[in-house]
């Protein structure tokens, strides 16, 4: 049990084969199977996504100031910057396949526009959007300087430092009202 439990891989595949285990099930009775796929994958890119915003934002930033200055580097240069990473790509393909649900649903132009119908799925999508282009062109960049990965000075850093803690609240923040839209649509 601990080699099987210790491999993240392998309890991600057979995680992956008991959902498509279950997508075979008499029960499991989507409108197709491409929006059965892409409704449990959205779901699950959105987990990761959110799940990491709120660590960072519950867990992370309130605890950093109390971590001594000898053991900070542990999280800047090790935790984080993996971390990072799947908050980044959770978003992404958060988006990409909640574009295209949308559009399975055809339902994309409808939401984008804020049609009546779609009113309500398309303030989600765009909170969500929003959420993304935080993602990816603020809080990414400010932390690639916060770390110490990209070369800053220490009063850079902490400008970048304190821009990333900003947008990722502001994140925070858009992400109730988004899932509630989300959740609340259908």
């Amino acid at each position: 049990m601990d080699k099987f439990f210790g491999n993240l891989h392998l309890v991600l595949i057979v995680g992956l084969v008991l959902a498509v285990g279950l997508m075979f099930a008499p029960y499991y009775a989507p409108a197709s199977a491409a929006l059965g796929v892409f409704q449990w994958l959205h779901v699950f890119f959105a987990v990761v996504w959110i799940g990491h915003l709120y660590y960072f934002n519950f867990v992370q930033i309130p605890t950093m100031p109390k971590i001594p200055a000898e053991l900070k580097p542990g999280v800047s240069k090790y935790i984080a910057p993996q971390a990072l990473f799947f908050f980044r790509w959770g978003a992404a393909f958060t988006v990409l396949t909640g574009l295209i649900l949308a559009y399975l649903y055809d339902e994309l132009t409808q939401a984008l526009t804020l049609a009546p119908e779609a009113r309500l799925i398309g303030i989600g999508m765009w909170l969500g959007l929003i959420m993304a282009f935080n993602v990816w062109f603020i809080i990414w960049p400010a932390q690639k300087r916060a770390l110490g990965l990209v070369e800053a000075d220490d009063a850079t850093k902490a400008a970048a430092a304190k821009r990333a803690m900003i947008f990722s609240r502001t994140n925070t923040l858009l992400s109730i009202p988004m899932l509630l839209c989300m959740v609340a649509f259908r």
